[in-house]
């Protein structure tokens, strides 16, 4: 049976870490199971908190879902022995702490230009949750690629003693990449936000003819998708080196991210795929 701890001096260290902020899906169950089985015999701890410093004051903070004891059920199924909840005076007893990481340039371009300030609270509360479930191994989603880069980065930068481990996106059959804020949408916003997973595998089949190629065929479904209804309000297509989140040019060579965020009946999502481009002959 999964232990449910609300107080940081209760909780054992773990092998391996999986951070969420709850309302669990199929997505969160793999990367548990991930860190299941990387984790052997030790133990899995899954947080839930929801952190305040990441959401905007135009943002979802007061809607974001809660379903505790749906999450904890989750998390049992697919292998976790704890889950951490603690609440907001628990990870913050002084209040919003004055002291923070800063996610710097990196933390500035695509999700960071959109959402100012989204990922020097992000960085501050998974710092926080290393040093409260002392992990070996933390596992997130491919998912929030450029959230993924940044912890990495933290990580190496300020030489946190644990290893990231990135887990492959999970999408639903219709191909919309699995996200908590998937629940906002109705029936005809969810047909409309298929656009991004297409426009993501446009731009992989054009690959072949090189970067510029590929946002391009990237992005005309996006256009086609800005006239339906709901239409797609699209944020951002863009071909992004993943070393250190700028955009790649014409002549790049390597791995990739192929990037899309866009809002849909005024749900923001994101999505991505890697791709790998080859060099010159």
């Amino acid at each position: 049976m999964t232990a449910t701890v609300r107080h940081a001096r209760d909780l054992p260290p773990a092998a391996a870490v999986v951070m969420t902020m709850g309302a669990l899906h199929e997505g969160h169950a793999e990367l548990i199971r991930v860190a299941r089985a990387r984790a052997g015999d030790g133990q899995v701890t899954v947080t839930v908190f929801v952190n305040p410093l990441q959401f905007g004051p135009a943002e979802d903070l007061d809607r974001y879902p809660r379903t505790l004891d749906a999450d904890v059920k989750l998390a049992e199924e697919a292998g976790a022995d704890v889950v951490f909840a603690p609440d907001v005076t628990e990870v913050y007893p002084g209040g919003r702490p004055q002291v923070r990481i800063s996610a710097g340039p990196m933390g500035e371009r695509f999700e960071g230009a959109s959402r100012p300030g989204h990922f020097d609270g992000m960085l501050t509360v998974v710092a926080k949750m290393l040093h409260l479930t002392r992990p070996r191994v933390a596992f997130f989603g491919e998912k929030d690629a450029q959230q993924l880069a940044l912890i990495r980065r933290m990580v190496r930068d300020l030489d946190f003693p644990v290893e990231i481990v990135g887990v492959p996106t999970v999408r639903e059959g219709d191909g919309v990449a699995l996200s908590s804020r998937n629940r906002y949408l109705d029936d005809a916003a969810r047909v409309s936000a298929r656009a991004l997973s297409r426009a993501l595998a446009a731009g992989r089949e054009a690959a072949a003819r090189g970067p510029q190629a590929a946002v391009g065929a990237a992005r005309a479904v996006l256009d086609h998708a800005a006239v339906t209804e709901p239409p797609v309000a699209l944020d951002y297509v863009a071909l992004i080196d993943p070393a250190d989140f700028t955009e790649a040019g014409p002549a790049h060579t390597g791995p990739a991210v192929l990037a899309v965020a866009a809002k849909v009946g005024g749900t923001r999502l994101i999505d991505n795929i890697p791709l790998e481009f080859g060099a010159p002959e």
